[in-house]
């Protein structure tokens, strides 16, 4: 009988770092696709991978960080991402009420593409590295852990 392999543990930057990739991986896609079905689907993949990935930051990383956090620098940073999450809140029901085949929808889809990857530049070079000195390995990895029971809960219930 095979049995399912677990995924690996990661703490919670390498778990975040993880998510980003593959949410530009998909963007990237849908920037260049102009087919309207190939189009639809893509954004669907990008809502849920955003949403859930918010949702964790949202739960449990952010309220981590901001319960660490000491310098007024690193509170910016906390209600910074939480602000742009927001607005990719805005935009990604904008994107998904544009025609799939038009150009409206790849101006929107552009946009969100700038929205998150500005994001989550930031939260790499900034965000994550001061979560690096507030947090000891044990604790990131019980974050990631954490989190990555959260995802896996939220990801079998948008199935």
């Amino acid at each position: 009988m095979a049995t399912k392999k677990k995924a690996p543990q990661m703490d919670a930057i390498a778990l975040l770092k993880t998510d980003h990739k593959k949410v530009r991986l998909l963007l990237e896609t849908l920037d260049k696709t102009d087919a309207p079905a190939r189009r639809t689907k893509l954004l669907g993949q990008i809502e849920t991978e955003v949403k859930v990935h918010a949702q964790i930051e949202e739960e449990i990383f952010y309220p981590a960080f901001k319960r660490k956090a000491k310098e007024s620098e690193e509170m910016e940073m906390f209600f910074e991402a939480k602000e742009e999450h927001g607005l990719v809140d805005i935009m990604l029901p904008k994107v998904k009420s544009a025609n799939p085949g038009g150009e409206e929808f790849a101006a929107r889809a552009k946009v969100l593409k700038d929205l998150i990857v500005h994001h989550a530049r930031e939260e790499e070079k900034e965000m994550f590295k001061a979560a690096r000195n507030l947090f000891d390995k044990d604790e990131l990895k019980a974050l990631g852990a954490r989190m990555q029971t959260r995802k896996r809960e939220l990801m079998r219930s948008m199935k």
